[in-house]
């Protein structure tokens, strides 16, 4: 769903001519960190009010199948993975299950994800520790859950946002991409990231933030081709004219969703 503020956008500089024909990207004024931090927190509104339905697309019912599904979904989609996962959870409800698990049968029934021996073993592994550390329960701390195979501060800040909220930002490419085209950020790598964008928003806000970027980067601010001329944030982005400003031609490139 996009607000009427994507029907309307605006160039961000102040004395920017309007019109489509001006260069693909615009020069950036200089930006004091107080005009940043209120321009971060701008977007994070904006994004609020454009997807007011923004959550976890990835389907769980506990902590633990939360964990799993993450852990699937590297270098896969949502969708897939909300494919695999209903035969998943039902084969596999405890951790000690997936401790105990048949690798060949859990191979098979995680294949489509991609990359599933190495998925396997993390899930596996994962699952032992929380036997052996946890009692069979997924804690609800970062330091704890970092330490787990193949969890990771993504991982574990999608688990703490979602199945305990507890703020967290999760910086996948979407999330990368995004920042770095509003220049909330130079940075590449993703806790210098999550530390740079923790300073702009409200800590209250990650999780959502969180959500809201990864919605928007799969609808409109898309990596190769982003929809510049219907974006609700072109007054703000100092990356406006990345993509067609033109709102015809943007509007095709809108993908709505879901992706779940």
């Amino acid at each position: 769903m996009l607000s009427a503020r994507a029907a309307d956008a605006r160039p961000y500089a102040c004395g920017m001519a309007t019109n489509t024909a001006a260069p693909r990207r615009r020069q950036r004024q200089a930006e004091t960190r107080l005009g940043l931090v209120r321009r971060a927190r701008r977007i994070n509104r904006i994004l609020a009010e454009t997807y007011p339905e923004a959550h976890c697309e990835l389907d769980f019912g506990n902590p633990l199948e939360l964990l799993v599904a993450t852990i699937l979904s590297a270098q896969c989609t949502d969708k897939r993975v909300n494919m695999v996962t209903p035969v998943l959870f039902a084969k596999y409800r405890t951790a000690a299950d997936y401790a105990g698990a048949d690798r060949a049968e859990l191979e098979e029934i995680i294949k489509s994800t991609g990359f599933f021996r190495a998925k396997a073993n993390s899930i596996i592994g994962m699952a032992q520790a929380l036997c052996e550390r946890h009692k069979g329960e997924v804690p609800g701390k970062l330091a704890d859950l970092v330490k787990l195979p193949g969890v990771g501060r993504k991982t574990a800040n999608v688990v703490l946002g979602n199945a305990f909220d507890v703020p967290g930002i999760t910086v996948d490419t979407h999330f990368q991409r995004l920042t770095r085209r509003f220049g909330w950020t130079t940075e590449t790598d993703p806790v210098k990231i999550e530390h740079e964008v923790g300073e702009l928003i409200p800590k209250s806000e990650w999780t959502m933030l969180s959500h809201r970027l990864i919605w928007h980067g799969r609808r409109i601010c898309h990596a190769r081709k982003p929809a510049c001329g219907v974006c609700p944030l072109a007054a703000l982005c100092p990356s406006y004219g990345t993509g067609p400003t033109d709102a015809d031609e943007a509007r095709k490139l809108v993908r709505p969703g879901p992706f779940s």
